[in-house]
């Protein structure tokens, strides 16, 4: 069986960000439901923590044509900022996303993904 262990380093988003493009685990903190008619963040809704995939970039335009420098963005376009600064949701920690099962690498395409796929589940290729 292929070894399936991997280690996890968390970074502090106020002291360092990852490379842009780089997909992440995230650790986001806010509160939801957030009190979207008072203007007030600080004292609405339950207090979070939690963690999403989320990719990181040094520019990013929202769907609305706002401009948005070093923020994380999740598969559903919500922009996050860094721990720190003014954003109702911030990124406190970040840490890289594990390599896939058995291999060295994040993406595999194409006529590679069914013979990674058998050798991850320690299963002999179809032939």
């Amino acid at each position: 069986m292929t070894h399936l262990n991997t280690v996890v380093t968390w970074v502090d988003a106020r002291e360092r960000l990852p490379r842009s493009g780089t997909p992440v685990a995230a650790a986001i903190t806010g509160r939801y439901p957030a009190d979207r008619t008072t203007g007030s963040d600080s004292a609405s809704g339950e207090e979070f923590w939690l963690v999403r995939p989320m990719y990181f970039t040094t520019l990013h335009w929202s769907e609305d044509g706002t401009e948005h420098r070093d923020c994380f963005v999740d598969s559903d376009g919500v922009v996050r900022l860094p721990h720190g600064r003014p954003s109702a949701e911030t990124v406190t920690h970040w840490a890289e996303l594990p390599t896939l099962p058995g291999g060295m690498t994040h993406v595999v395409l194409g006529g590679d993904v069914q013979p990674a796929l058998h050798d991850a589940w320690g299963a002999r290729p179809l032939t």
